[in-house]
């Protein structure tokens, strides 16, 4: 299971909770229990997306690039996701039989279908409204 998309959503929280304020990756690691590398890699795809922005050299760290309200959680979720939500097929299914040789592209379709719903209600949250969750 891919946990980009909690990995971010768990970074952006915390950089609008921190409102403004610098983090470091490894206050934000600390908080998610990861290592700091792997929330730089996930940092560096957040700011070439727009939502994190980064002050580099002692004392630095990520802030949100823009407001809480301005981010949208599908977009985040279309910015880190690289696999289908449903996994994929393991094995080429055997060609010969009838649904062998069609449940790829059914699966792509119900997928698409699936993961385009998924996509649609996360858009209808930003980033405020997912950080009231939090007290």
């Amino acid at each position: 299971m891919n946990s980009r998309f909690p990995v971010s959503l768990h970074i952006l929280t915390l950089l609008h909770d921190a409102r403004g304020q610098v983090m470091s990756s490894e206050y934000l690691a600390g908080s998610i229990n990861i290592n700091p590398v792997l929330v730089r890699k996930e940092i560096m795809n957040l700011r070439k997306h727009g939502f994190v922005d980064s002050k580099e050299g002692k004392g630095g760290g990520s802030f949100l690039a823009k407001n809480a309200t301005d981010i949208n959680l599908g977009e985040v979720y279309t910015a880190v996701k690289s696999d289908h939500i449903l996994g994929q097929h393991k094995k080429d299914p055997n060609p010969k039989c009838p649904i062998g040789r069609q449940i790829n592209q059914h699966l792509t379709d119900l997928y698409t279908q699936a993961e385009q719903a998924l996509i649609e209600n996360l858009s209808k949250q930003t980033l405020a409204d997912f950080a009231l969750n939090f007290n």
